[in-house]
């Protein structure tokens, strides 16, 4: 066994779900591109908070109150630490990633987008990073366009710099493709879009659980990614924007805590972040997603990326021994996911057929109808996607199970 294969076969003993049989087999989880699991160090901080430390923060001195928000700062200190953000005051609790997008896309664009500007996105996103800038374009009068992807799944960078003008005010892409696996040259987009003077905005939703993430030295205006992928909490996720930014933006939201002064002639806004999170704040999601960042922190980035490589190229290797299996997305820099079909055969029966074996896998159009169209997969497709918490006898036995319900359905 390889050294890091030794250190993450222990991490494994952290989260019970893995201990869970499914249909009286072992849990075998290669859905992590939809959710994580949770280690118990998450679940433990979330009920010791309910138990023991319960409070709301920002109002008011008695001892719980002071506990809970020294916790809910330390997690955005520890947010702050985990993408390497110049200042905590950078970041912003949301949702999620699509709350993020949202807030970026309504605040950004009544600040600096106008009639006639435009607003570049990619054939291969997320509909969470489609859908708000469409309504972004409608509502300003803006025109929304298209960097298309070549059939490997690499983005036609040729055409980004075609589309590119000086009307241009941001692109918003992802990093890695929740369908495709495709990692994104960010550095190199956002050195473009500078030559026009435009922002960029960054879906990390499917990057910060597996990446180093240095949003200083990718120079992104915003980055957004959400807790519940990153082996934290439900309904919590981060927003990172560039402090001289997001003082130029409006309030996403009113409501307490957002606010300085209140009259009924005018009211005054509160200092960032604090500006864009409006009402009482998610305390013990907070502090859940503090010690998930924490744990992965602990664990090093770089190791654990390092072992999830390792698992694509037992998974990558092993699926295409199947003569039956198409992959979707085959360029080299990619992260730790593969979707497929099956020659006649559909999605939700090879899905069904695994979970009969303990495994699960995700299928449909994974939120990403474009990429769908642009391969003609009306009927969706499956996707096997990996943690670092799975192992190399986990892929085999993925693998040898999708032979065998690909001939049991053929």
């Amino acid at each position: 066994m390889s050294s890091h294969e030794l250190l993450f076969a222990k991490v494994r003993d952290d989260f019970p779900m893995l201990q869970k049989k499914i249909h009286g087999h072992p849990f075998v989880y290669l859905d992590n591109a939809a959710t994580s699991l949770k280690p118990m160090v998450v679940i433990d901080a979330i009920t010791n908070f309910y138990k023991h430390e319960y409070g709301t923060v920002h109002r008011a001195v008695y001892e719980t109150c002071v506990v809970a928000g020294d916790k809910y700062q330390k997690a955005r200190r520890t947010a702050a630490r985990f993408l390497n953000a110049k200042s905590e005051d950078e970041i912003i609790f949301t949702k999620g990633t699509t709350e993020g997008v949202n807030l970026v896309a309504h605040s950004f664009g009544k600040a600096f987008i106008r009639e006639g500007d435009e607003i570049l996105i990619t054939e291969m996103e997320h509909h969470s990073n489609i859908v708000p800038w469409q309504m972004c374009a409608e509502e300003r009068g803006a025109i929304l366009k298209v960097v298309p992807f070549f059939d490997n799944g690499e983005l036609d960078l040729e055409a980004f710099q075609s589309l590119l003008s000086e009307r241009t005010k941001i692109v918003a892409l992802c990093h890695i493709s929740n369908a495709l696996g495709t990692i994104n040259p960010i550095q190199e987009i956002v050195k473009l879009a500078r030559s026009v003077g435009a922002k960029v905005f960054v879906d990390g939703a499917q990057s910060a659980p597996h990446l180093e993430i240095d949003v200083q030295a990718l120079d992104v205006d915003f980055y957004a990614f959400s807790g519940h992928k990153t082996v934290g909490p439900t309904g919590i996720g981060v927003l990172y924007g560039k402090h001289e930014l997001l003082q130029a933006m409006p309030p996403y939201q009113g409501g307490g805590d957002m606010i300085e002064t209140v009259t009924f002639e005018k009211t005054t806004y509160n200092t960032v972040p604090l500006k864009f999170e409006a009402g009482t704040p998610m305390v013990a999601q907070v502090i859940g997603l503090g010690a998930a960042l924490d744990y992965l922190l602990t664990l090093g980035k770089e190791k654990i990326h390092a072992w999830e490589n390792e698992l694509l190229d037992r998974l990558w290797s092993r699926i295409h021994e199947i003569p039956q299996v198409k992959v979707l997305g085959t360029n080299k820099e990619r992260g730790a996911l593969v979707t497929f079909t099956v020659d006649g055969v559909h999605p939700l029966d090879i899905a069904t057929l695994l979970d009969l074996q303990g495994i699960a896998i995700r299928t449909g159009h994974l939120c990403t109808q474009p990429i769908m169209r642009h391969f003609g997969l009306e009927g969706g497709v499956s996707r096997a996607s990996l943690s670092f918490y799975n192992t190399k006898s986990e892929i085999d036995f993925f693998a040898d199970s999708l032979t065998k319900a690909i001939k049991q359905l053929k």
